[in-house]
């Protein structure tokens, strides 16, 4: 049984506050039951580390007791080989119908080669809201401790709509597109999760002062947003400023809410004060369907060495476990993957451990019943 992917999707150990649970009549344990039983999960691996990554957190998704029917995609590597557009190679069917997507690091050129593939994605499913938990993780070293915000991304439009031209030699013009619809859109999924998990303040962050027609609607439609919900906070800043004050002090900041370019920028921002994309996990919604990911990078010098980080990627299947309606399976992995951090003897080389990818899987299994 899986969620559509409203705007109440949300993450149960991220939130701060615990709901209530429901009364534990026959028919919620029937409906339990029912949660538990097999997913369906597309499975991108990924490029570079991505698919020893992905293979640990398979096995300790596994070793939680979820079931789940993976049907893995193509290796891009491959079907490139062949000539084959990945986008093209039915990844976008299968992510369809299964409603759910857990994808490594896909690598993307740098001024130059095909188009983003993780943009694209999310354009050809309308993944409309990024949602990025930063928190620390026990025995991370970091800048600030008792970090814990949300950051939720407009995810469809903005200058990632990639609409650019040269207009001639020389000049090139990328257009910023800000809808109404989207920037509603958005709106509503953030204070709705703030409303759910009793997260207490919203911060919009824009460039208005400067950029009055696109910016300022992304503001006036979250201004008529922010309206239904007063229980909630609403404060805005300037997004030069909204980044001074995160390197002061991140714990000031509760939900931030942003456009697709700043969004992208303030999530890497977030990760840096709490240890870095190896550490934050993200979900990528939509009405009816998400993929969640990993977003870092792909590692290419310590590809097939055997010593990545599956962390994030990890992080972003909790996530997934409690969006398919498997909150208890995403506690106890947490709490595994927080007792191998406490005790610090496992941890991988970014980290300044030297674990292995599969001492560091076998310690989060061996942590799950402990």
């Amino acid at each position: 049984m899986r969620p559509s992917g409203s705007p109440d999707f949300s993450l149960s150990y991220w939130k701060g506050e615990t709901p209530a649970n429901p009364a534990e009549t026959s028919a919620h344990k029937t409906l339990k039951l029912i949660e538990s039983m097999k997913h369906t999960v597309t499975l991108i691996p990924g490029d570079g580390i991505g698919p020893e990554v992905s293979e640990a957190v398979q096995k300790i998704i596994a070793a939680a007791g979820v079931q789940i029917e993976w049907e893995p995609t193509a290796a891009r590597g491959d079907l490139e080989r062949r000539g084959v557009d990945f986008m093209q190679s039915g990844v976008v069917e299968s992510i369809r119908k299964s409603g759910v997507a857990l994808k490594g690091p896909l690598a993307t050129g740098v001024a130059s080669g095909p188009p983003s593939i993780n943009v694209g994605l999310r354009k050809a499913l309308d993944l409309y809201a990024n949602v990025r938990p930063v928190k620390n993780l026990p025995g991370v070293q970091s800048r600030f401790q008792d970090v814990d915000m949300v950051l939720i991304r407009e995810n469809t439009e903005d200058l990632y709509a990639g609409l650019e031209h040269e207009v001639v030699p020389g000049v090139v013009e990328s257009l910023k597109i800000i809808t109404e619809r989207a920037s509603t859109r958005i709106a509503r999924f953030a204070f709705e999760y703030a409303r759910k998990w009793k997260r207490k303040r919203v911060h919009g962050i824009h460039k208005a002062n400067i950029m009055k027609m696109s910016d300022g609607l992304f503001l006036s439609s979250i201004r008529k947003v922010a309206a239904e919900y007063p229980e909630i906070e609403y404060k805005e800043l300037i997004i030069d400023n909204a980044c001074m004050q995160m390197v002061l002090n991140p714990r000031q900041y509760d939900m931030l809410l942003l456009t697709n370019l700043y969004g992208d920028i303030m999530s890497d921002l977030a990760a840096g004060l709490v240890g870095g994309l190896g550490v934050v996990p993200s979900a990528n919604i939509g009405e009816k369907v998400a993929i969640f990911e990993a977003v870092h990078g792909t590692a290419p010098d310590i590809a097939g060495k055997g010593i990545a980080n599956p962390t994030a990627l990890l992080m972003s299947a909790m996530m997934m476990l409690v969006y398919l309606g498997e909150d208890e399976a995403a506690g106890k992995i947490e709490a595994g993957l927080h007792k191998v951090y406490r005790e610090g003897k496992s941890l991988t080389r970014d980290l300044g451990g030297s674990a292995t990818t599969h001492d560091f899987t076998d310690a989060v299994i061996r942590s799950l019943d402990s």
